[in-house]
């Protein structure tokens, strides 16, 4: 890696409204595969829970989670038998592990930080002010 170059605080700030839009449109691709992975296994406890205590799981509550399961293995994988990763994900997982080093680089681990917790809070809003659901 080069040696830092010295930025003015306009370019600064324009370097930092870039990789804030970077990180936040890379990290939603990413996050649209990664999701049906942590809803599944949600949603399989959910089912287990069910089944443990004996509670009527309906068959559309199963049918939603085998869609999601074949979703998840068409975004994740490009051959699913071999479990090789599909190239837009594996580029996807690279470009947001690069952008997340740019913005320590450029800016520091505490802006790193901060470009998180917005984006969380961010994601957290939407879900609860949804009106979809």
């Amino acid at each position: 890696m080069k040696k830092k170059v010295k930025l003015t605080l306009s370019q600064k700030n324009l370097i930092r409204r870039y990789l804030l839009w970077a990180y936040k449109s890379t990290k939603e691709s990413f996050e649209r595969v990664e999701r049906k992975t942590t809803q599944l296994i949600v949603d399989e406890y959910v089912l287990g829970y069910f089944s443990k205590n004996k509670f009527k799981v309906p068959q559309s509550f199963r049918t939603y989670i085998e869609e999601k399961q074949k979703d998840e293995l068409k975004l994740k994988y490009a051959d699913v038998h071999k479990k090789s990763l599909h190239p837009e994900y594996v580029y996807l997982k690279n470009r947001l592990e690069a952008i997340t080093a740019a913005i320590k680089y450029f800016l520091g681990g505490q802006e790193l930080k901060n470009m998180q917790d917005l984006y969380e809070k961010e994601f957290t809003r939407r879900i609860v002010e949804s009106r979809e659901h």
